[in-house]
């Protein structure tokens, strides 16, 4: 039984301490993204389309007298 009581203390501890580890992390702009804002001329904007355009159908009908088998 006391294994099992140490075993939780240790990981109660390594979990604090990880949880303390990201925190400092996290308070000293370690997870900042300083990169992307400076190439994000560089990408190309997506054109967007008209609204009042149809879409093209997937599948085109063929008319039903062109039944024949070649």
């Amino acid at each position: 039984m006391k294994i099992m009581l140490l075993l939780i203390l240790l990981s109660l501890l390594l979990a604090a301490g990880f949880l303390l580890v990201y925190l400092w992390a996290a308070r000293n702009g370690q997870f900042d993204d300083d990169f992307t804002p400076a190439v994000r001329i560089l990408f190309d904007d997506k054109i967007q389309e008209k609204d009042d355009q149809e879409p093209e159908p997937i599948f085109k009908e063929e008319p039903a007298g062109n039944t024949e088998i070649k």
